[in-house]
């Protein structure tokens, strides 16, 4: 009766996380979740390189920003971490490629970047995590998550855009190289704040753990 009634559970939470997502996925802009962990103004400058990039490649570029995924609660995490890439499948099976996924969840402390088969070799997936979007996030300052958050994301995914297009030979307009406006100017000297921050602590972590590896 136990494993019957898990099996039910289990089945619901599937039936019920692919309508949740389908639902989501009727959106028109590149941020398919984002939990108000975004700026508004940085969802806009996602949506412009967004639309601007899938105009001239046909490559679609999303990002899911959760405060928890809609996971299976349990204490053990294997089942948890499968009950993620779970969702993960489930997200995109529901995009048409070629596509490129950055997500992250707050609470779950997880971070992936997920790409279709036929573009895996133009973007750099641990490039971009472990240089434009994790040391922004283990910045330790007097930033709020959100602003976090949302400069991590705006700039991992600004170096996705960027990376797509030179190896399309493609100029973004929207890039968030080309400067010229106040947003960009403001952003840009954020991020590099928060970047030096943000390199500095995650250095620190990690040699930190590996001292106590020894």
């Amino acid at each position: 009766m136990k494993l019957f009634n898990n099996t039910i559970a289990k089945v619901l939470y599937v039936l019920s996380l692919f309508l949740f997502i389908n639902v989501n996925l009727q959106a028109t802009n590149f941020v398919l979740e984002n939990d108000d962990l975004i700026d508004p103004r940085a969802v806009e400058k996602i949506n412009a390189m967004g639309n601007e990039l899938q105009q001239k490649t046909n490559i679609n570029v999303y990002v899911i920003a959760k405060q928890q995924y809609p996971t299976i609660k349990s204490n053990d995490m294997k089942e948890k971490i499968a009950s993620i890439k779970l969702y993960e499948k489930t997200v995109v099976d529901t995009l048409k490629p070629p596509y490129v996924l950055l997500t992250t969840s707050f609470t779950d402390t997880h971070i992936n970047l997920l790409k279709s088969n036929d573009i895996k070799d133009i973007v750099d997936k641990d490039d971009i995590l472990d240089t434009y979007v994790i040391p922004l996030l283990a910045s330790q300052d007097k930033n709020d998550m959100r602003a976090k958050v949302s400069a991590a994301l705006l700039n991992g995914y600004g170096q996705i855009c960027d990376e797509i297009a030179q190896k399309k030979g493609i100029k973004l307009e929207t890039s968030m190289g080309s400067g010229g406006t106040t947003f960009s100017a403001i952003w840009k000297v954020f991020m590099y704040t928060l970047v030096v921050f943000g390199i500095l602590a995650y250095t620190y972590i990690i040699m930190r753990e590996k001292k106590r590896g020894y």
